[in-house]
């Protein structure tokens, strides 16, 4: 048997042995030998990429960011390249716009324009950002803000600053910003490809920190990344990512702050980082509705270990962007605090694609703002309960997926399942999980669920409620069926 048949049966711990990492050659090249100037107000675009070059055509290597305050615009990666920023460097994106192009992209898994990324990549293999320094993407200069997330002091200094309020409760760095997505998707509706048509919405179409499309072997270690105009980390369509001990920071408020969107990625793994972001934290995706299907390619092969979040709409997820599907995963060791969500499965009708073959376990969590544990196929279906429509190419499928050694003190909802009426939710199994929350287990269409040792201590009445379910079972520590747990517990 292959290692790549071998762990696509499904094998606990064979993900992690598949991911290549990329190895450098022994050639350094210093910034400062380019004429970067670390004192925070020179630029230093031409330097920083420069130095880039020259460690590419030597065959790859190296290059050093020293300690100090970098002002640059884009860094344009390079195959076989490691940029390396030592204790002490603090490199901040430039706020001037005019230093970011406009490119043909991708973002929320369909195609569009967008601002390139502070950092940079497409096409290249082996690339690498290590060491302990800072990159910060200056994302309050592109990202709007939601007036109800503010005290009405931060709203007041918010709006003094300069920028644009546009009387419905969103303030925006330019008036051409709150214009954007009105104009902007009637240009690609009409399919407009001239990127200047675009340009005069460009902060609009703000850039993601770290944007590294169809790259082979990805090394991300040691830095901090922060304050991102969209999302922070987004590797799309990449194979052989591994990112550990890395540091996400985004405001709790930042709009699409995301800390990691892993889209379309094969052969990955995720440890000991640690997030505190604005929006999903470590999120799987893997394109949108017809576009992420034709595409076809899923997230498979992930690991994701000893990773800790303090703040995010969702500690884990996957989705709502799945249509390529996402598979053979594995999460373990993991510690959400104060999240909207613990594990968070989310999809809609339109999506399609299938997520599979996800395990999860050793996963504690406290403090979750909304549910412990939830799957949820009612993303922007504005209804509470959504009639039978005809199975298509279009309806999301979610089954075999097995969380076990689990545990969360603390949540509105403990656990809340969600299917379509049309597609249940397939084959769950909750194994020595035990949740303390307001509100205990919800079931709506699903079908062969096991709660097997799974302890559920409800605030209210009753701790479990369930509609247009099938062959949901609960089983005790002795393998015999026990009574729906039907009481709250203090």
């Amino acid at each position: 048997m292959t290692k790549q048949q071998h762990i696509g049966a499904g094998e606990a711990g064979g993900y992690e042995e598949a991911v290549r990492i990329p190895v450098f050659p022994d050639k350094t090249f210093y910034v400062t030998d380019f004429g970067a100037v670390g004192d925070g107000v020179t630029s230093n675009t031409r330097a920083f990429n420069e130095a880039l070059e020259a460690c590419s055509s030597a065959g790859g290597g190296t290059v050093v960011i020293p300690k100090g305050l970098w002002l640059t615009g884009p860094i344009q990666m390079r195959s076989k390249v490691r940029l390396h920023a030592e204790r002490g460097a603090l490199v901040t994106f430039s706020r001037n716009f005019d230093e970011y192009p406009l490119i043909r992209s991708n973002y929320e898994g369909l195609k569009a324009m967008r601002v390139m990324p502070p950092i940079y990549g497409e096409n290249l293999t082996d690339i690498a950002i290590t060491g302990p320094g800072i990159f910060d993407g200056s994302g309050e200069a592109w990202r709007p803000v939601k007036k109800f997330k503010m005290n009405d002091r931060q709203w007041k200094e918010i709006v003094s600053s300069g920028g644009f309020d546009d009387g419905n409760g969103m303030w925006w760095p330019t008036k051409e910003a709150s214009e954007g997505r009105e104009v902007t998707e009637a240009l690609q509706a009409e399919g407009v490809t001239d990127l200047s048509r675009y340009e005069p919405y460009k902060v609009y179409l703000r850039p993601v920190l770290l944007g590294f499309t169809s790259c082979n072997g990805v090394l991300l270690d040691g830095p901090t990344f922060q304050n991102s105009g969209s999302w922070c980390l987004h590797p799309r369509l990449c194979e052989h990512v591994t990112i550990r001990h890395v540091t996400v920071r985004n405001p709790w408020h930042s709009v699409n702050g995301d800390g990691l969107d892993l889209d379309s990625c094969r052969y990955a793994n995720i440890h000991d980082c640690s997030f505190d972001v604005g929006d999903d934290a470590i999120c799987l995706k893997s394109g949108k509705n017809e576009q992420g299907r034709r595409i076809g390619v899923p997230t498979e092969y992930v690991t994701i270990r000893d990773c800790t979040v303090y703040h995010g709409h969702g500690g884990f997820t996957v989705g709502s962007e799945m249509s390529g599907g996402v598979r053979h995963v594995e999460v373990r060791d993991c510690t959400f605090i104060g999240t909207d969500n613990g594990l968070r499965f989310k999809s809609t009708r339109g999506r399609g694609g299938v997520v599979e073959d996800i395990r999860v376990s050793n996963v504690w969590m406290k403090d979750i703002v909304h549910s412990a544990i939830v799957f949820d196929m009612y993303y922007e279906i504005r209804q509470e309960y959504a009639e039978m429509v005809p199975v298509s190419e279009e309806t999301p499928i979610f089954r075999n997926i097995r969380i076990q050694d689990t545990y969360c003190t603390g949540a509105k909802k403990g656990i809340f399942l969600r299917g379509l009426p049309e597609m249940p939710l397939d084959r769950l199994t909750f194994e020595r999980v035990t949740v303390s929350a307001d509100e205990g287990i919800t079931c709506i269409d699903a079908q062969q669920i096991v709660f097997r040792e799974v302890q559920v201590h409800a605030k209210s009445l009753p701790a479990y409620t369930e509609r247009s379910c099938s062959d949901i079972r609960f089983i005790g520590a002795d393998g015999e069926e026990v009574r729906v747990p039907q009481h709250p517990t203090a």
